[in-house]
C-alpha cells in the first residue's frame, strides 16, 4: 500500500513565483512596499523564512514572508477542527408491509426510535404488493400510527407519499431525542422527602460507642459453714441429764 500523499500546495513559494514584481509584506504584518521578486526572495532568505505568495490575482501579487512549514501545519489543525465540530446527518431505512403483525411492529418501531435517539432521520417505506396497491389508505394509516407513537422524540419531515408500488415518509429527531428523561431518574417526592429526613436523623443522631464487652467477674470460693460435730461424750451427757429431770417431772 502506498503511503498518503499530502497535496500541493496552491499557494507558490519561493522560486516558484513568477512575477517579476510583488507587494511585499513583513512577517509582522508591516507593507514593505512593491518589490523585485528577486530582492523579495533575498529579504526572506536574510530572515530565514520563505517568500509566500498569498494573492496571486492582485497586480502585483501580494507575497509574505513568513515560516511556510509552521503556516501549512496551522492550516491543516484548523480544517481537522472544522471536520471534527462539522454535524454529518445520517439517513437510516425501515421498510414495512401493510398487513404487518403486532410484534413485528413494535420490533420496528423499538428501531425507529433507536434511530431518532442516535439523532439520524429514518426513512419509513411500505411496500405494497399485488392488490394491496388498490388501498392506499392503509399505508398512510400506518405511517401516521408510527408517527404518533414517536412523536415525543421524531418529526415528520416528509409527509407519507406515494411512489410507485412504495410508500414513504421521513421522520427526523426532535431537541428531545437522545436526552434521558429527567424525571426518570430523579425519585420520586415521597422518596427524595424520607431520603432527605434519613440523613437528617443520621446526621443528628450521637455517634454511639461500642460498649466494651463485660468481663466475668470472679467469684470467690464459696465456704459453706458447717457445724462442727459434737463429740458423742458431750452427747450422752446432756442425755444423761435430761433423764433426771424428766423423771421428776413424772412423779
Amino acid at each position: 500500500m502506498e503511503p498518503p500523499v499530502r497535496p500541493a500546495s496552491q499557494n507558490r513559494i519561493n522560486d516558484q513565483i513568477r512575477a517579476p514584481k510583488v507587494r511585499l509584506v513583513d512577517d509582522d504584518g508591516g507593507q514593505i512596499g512593491i518589490k523585485q521578486t528577486e530582492e523579495a526572495l533575498e529579504y526572506a532568505y536574510g530572515k530565514g523564512l520563505d517568500l509566500v505568495e498569498i494573492a496571486a490575482q492582485a497586480d502585483p501579487p501580494v507575497a509574505k514572508v513568513m515560516d511556510y512549514g509552521k503556516y501549512r501545519y496551522e492550516q491543516e489543525q484548523k480544517a481537522k477542527q472544522a471536520r471534527k465540530h462539522q454535524s454529518q446527518i445520517h439517513v437510516k431505512e425501515i421498510k414495512l408491509r401493510p398487513k404487518i403483525q403486532v410484534h413485528d411492529y413494535n420490533t420496528k418501531k423499538g428501531h425507529v426510535e433507536r434511530f431518532l435517539n442516535q439523532r439520524a432521520k429514518v426513512k419509513v417505506t411500505i411496500m405494497f404488493r399485488g392488490r394491496e396497491t388498490t388501498h392506499p389508505e392503509r399505508g398512510r394509516d400506518l405511517l401516521l400510527r408510527l408517527a404518533e407513537d414517536v412523536k415525543e422524540i421524531g418529526q415528520i419531515e416528509s409527509q407519507p407519499l406515494l411512489d410507485g408500488r412504495n410508500m414513504v415518509m421521513v421522520l427526523g429527531p426532535t431537541k428531545a431525542a437522545g436526552e434521558k428523561k429527567v424525571e426518570d431518574e430523579a425519585p420520586a417526592p415521597e422518596a427524595a422527602l424520607q431520603n432527605e429526613v434519613a440523613e437528617a436523623l443520621a446526621a443528628a443522631a450521637p455517634e454511639e460507642t461500642p460498649a466494651e464487652p463485660e468481663q466475668p467477674k470472679e467469684e470467690a470460693p464459696k465456704t459453706e459453714a458447717k457445724a462442727a460435730p459434737k463429740p458423742k461424750a458431750e452427747k450422752s451427757e446432756a442425755k444423761a441429764a435430761a433423764e433426771p429431770e424428766a423423771a421428776s417431772e413424772g412423779t
